[in-house]
């Protein structure tokens, strides 16, 4: 099989381009380095069967060549991050919404299958948990740029299933809910590299907001297995999956026991959003799915506990 991965340079896109090798399969990737780094693949970027092009997805003669040769594509590159969605909502929009609807419309012409990933955020200010692929979703005002990125891949998910509907182009959509693990990195507010490195070099852990706010963590281990499952299941097309865990913990408590696990001193110290962010931030109170349609689509069970997954980032992060 030959694969495609757009934004394979990235934590998530690096792991998956790693598991396809893994199975035999031939694997190209093309990244801007904008989110996504060679660091992710460097130990496997001479394997037979890799290749890959530090590029935008927006060069469309690249992509067009790139497409055309896949038997499968994942589109994973976007902007990422609540910092980077914050600071850079240009950036945000033009890139999620642009590399989608070109990756969409290459692939139209052979009708090449596509997995869009898409992202919890899209459920926005929504409060009824857990979260189901075809509940309504609530975005919150459009001059607060954090919605920017839900908006933005909301977008992605009607262009996918758009060109389904009206062009038959195969294509698959998954949410994600807080993929962590290895090779992820803290750079653009993702919560655990950040409390992890915190915690290791013995400085504050800080809190963004009360520290009630809670979030569901899924090994990205378990959401490679997931995505893999969702691209080669032909009952998977023209649908949306949430993939991620069920088992919630406020970020206090992650914080605590990151400072547990890692025998850290560390004090916790809390800051308000307005000074973390912008002011009249917006955050999400609480973030589970539903995985009821997956777990009986491809049988998607997360494997990893909480504690395993903070061990395997203690133990990157310490090298």
């Amino acid at each position: 099989m030959r694969i495609l991965i757009t934004g394979g340079a990235g934590f998530i896109g690096s792991h998956l381009a790693e598991a396809h090798l893994d199975k035999g399969d031939e694997v190209t990737i093309i990244d801007d380095l904008s989110t996504g780094s060679m660091r992710n693949i460097e130990h496997f970027k001479d394997r037979p069967g890799f290749k890959y092009y530090l590029d935008s997805i927006t060069n469309q003669h690249l992509a067009a060549e790139l497409i055309d040769l896949a038997d499968q594509i994942y589109h994973l590159a976007a902007a990422v991050g609540v910092r980077l969605i914050v600071e850079s909502p240009v950036r945000t929009i033009e890139t999620n919404i642009r590399g989608t609807e070109i990756v969409l419309h290459l692939a139209a012409k052979k009708r090449k299958r596509v997995l869009i990933t898409s992202t919890s955020e899209v459920y926005g200010k929504t409060v009824k948990v857990p979260f189901r692929e075809d509940d309504d979703l609530v975005m919150g005002s459009t001059d607060k740029g954090r919605w920017s990125y839900a908006c933005s891949k909301a977008i992605d998910e009607f262009l996918a299933i758009a060109y389904w509907k009206e062009k038959k182009v195969p294509t698959v959509i998954a949410r994600l809910f807080n993929t962590v693990g290895p090779r992820q990195t803290g750079q653009y507010g993702m919560v655990i590299p950040n409390f992890v490195d915190q915690a290791l070099d013995g400085r504050p852990i800080t809190i963004f907001g009360d520290g009630s706010q809670s979030r569901c963590f899924t090994h990205v281990n378990d959401v490679v297995g997931a995505l893999m499952g969702l691209i080669a299941h032909p009952d998977a097309v023209g649908e949306v999956y949430n993939i991620g865990a069920t088992t919630e913990v406020t970020i206090e408590q992650l914080a605590e026991r990151i400072r547990h696990l890692t025998g850290s001193e560390s004090p916790i110290v809390k800051i308000p959003y307005d000074e973390a962010y912008e002011g009249g931030f917006e955050d999400m109170q609480r973030r589970m799915p539903s995985i009821e349609k997956i777990s009986r689509l491809i049988g998607y069970q997360p494997t990893y506990t909480l504690d395993q997954i903070l061990l395997s980032v203690i133990q990157f992060r310490r090298g």
